[in-house]
């Protein structure tokens, strides 16, 4: 009886780039790992779906999405004599691949209340290096690229820059699953334009006008879509419910929740104390163990925590205000007094329910330039190479001032 070998040169159907093949079957296998699998249970875009319905996909999809355009880049300056290595080639499909696989559930908002001083992209790197003891050391190179120790600067940049892989698939994807259009960039355009220059990567002179589509594509989608209000109000009353999840946790009140989520809320972790254990609970948590959660919790004895969870269940958000400048203390005090009353509130909880924040966005930072190669080999920043005006603007940074409170319970 003969054994039949897995076919590992797999190929993927996906809804913006059609036929996404896998290239070989080291990728393949790090693909099957639990760690990416888990992924498929991270949504890309958080609570967005509660004001764009069809912004259901995942971080999964994402990052087979950029793999997808990393090969063609790849292939791009190969045409153009940058040499890559089939070694740096798999190690950048890898380094891409794995960007986000830190993300935590609902992809930012854990990020600020269920680990503490520590970011999606260090657990990222912690993933990775635990994949490349698994993998005898097969991740050595994509770590090095990840990190930005590799020798060639340009690699980094793929990965990490004002026009990086990561963005030029999320802006593409997220326009396509929220229906905006203003998002929706010419990926493949753009990456055909790519090129090396001086080990760093830019974009030639015919790709300028793209290059500013890319930028007043960009600064619209986060104003539209992930700055939009409601968006902003169900992420923020997120973080409320699992800041008070944890406090009541401290306390030592027990509460009904998941296994790898419960690690989280009765153990402080930080940057200091994620060890491996906090890495493999953490490689368990995902956007279902918090939505089976809130569901339970809809029904907890403690007002704030039930109230909470039952406005994220039942979509019942925030009124929130949004304004250019701060909000004056008499106005946020007024409106204390006046929902203390409306609803019997705790001035001890009060601040569960009204509270203040800032959202901010810089669409072009001066620090780190796009540079357009011109025909006569010398490099500009776009910004003095484009004769788009606007695109000055966008680099200073836009803070919007909002003030969040219930409309009613």
């Amino acid at each position: 009886m003969t054994t039949s070998k897995t076919n590992k040169l797999k190929i993927l159907n996906d809804p913006i780039y059609g036929l996404v093949s896998i290239p070989n079957s080291l990728i393949f296998d790090i693909i099957e790992h639990r760690y990416f699998q888990r992924l498929r249970r991270v949504s890309q875009m958080g609570l967005t779906n509660l004001v764009y319905p069809g912004a259901n996909h995942t971080r999964f999809h994402h990052a087979i999405g950029c793999m997808h355009l990393m090969q063609k880049a790849i292939q791009i300056l190969r045409t153009k004599n940058v040499s890559i290595s089939e070694d740096e080639a798999t190690a950048l499909s890898i380094a891409i691949l794995l960007h986000d696989i830190g993300h935590g559930a609902f992809s930012h908002a854990l990020e600020y209340s269920i680990v503490n001083e520590i970011t999606h992209e260090e657990i990222s790197l912690k993933f990775m290096k635990k994949l490349n003891e698994e993998f005898s050391g097969q991740l050595n190179l994509a770590i090095n690229i990840f990190e930005g120790k590799y020798e060639r600067k340009f690699f980094n940049q793929l990965i990490s820059s004002q026009l990086d892989i990561d963005r030029l698939d999320y802006l593409k994807r997220d326009s396509f699953y929220t229906g905006v259009t203003e998002g929706n960039i010419s990926s493949d355009r753009l990456i055909t334009m790519m090129n090396v220059k001086n080990d760093e990567l830019v974009i030639e002179r015919k790709g300028i006008y793209s290059v500013e589509k890319f930028l007043i594509a960009r600064r619209l989608m986060y104003w539209q879509v992930y700055l939009h209000k409601t968006s902003l109000s169900a992420e923020t009353l997120l973080v409320k419910v699992l800041q008070r999840a944890k406090e009541l946790a401290k306390k030592g009140e027990e509460l009904p929740t998941t296994e790898s989520l419960r690690y989280f809320l009765y153990n402080a972790i930080t940057d200091h104390n994620f060890s491996d254990e906090a890495l493999e609970v953490f490689s368990r948590l995902d956007d279902y163990d918090v939505f089976a959660s809130m569901k339970q919790w809809c029904y907890h004895d403690d007002i704030v925590l039930s109230n909470l969870s039952k406005m994220i269940i039942e979509r019942k958000l925030f009124c929130i205000e949004i304004q250019d400048k701060p909000f004056s203390e008499k106005k946020i005090e007024k409106l204390k007094v006046k929902l203390q009353e409306k609803f019997d509130i705790n001035e001890e909880h009060i601040d569960y329910f009204v509270f203040l924040d800032t959202a901010s966005n810089q669409t072009y930072d001066l620090e780190k330039p796009i540079k357009i190669l011109n025909k006569n080999g010398k490099t500009k920043d776009i910004l003095k190479a484009s004769d788009h005006l606007n695109l000055k603007t966008l680099s200073k940074p836009v803070v919007k001032y909002y003030c969040c409170y219930p409309k009613k319970f």
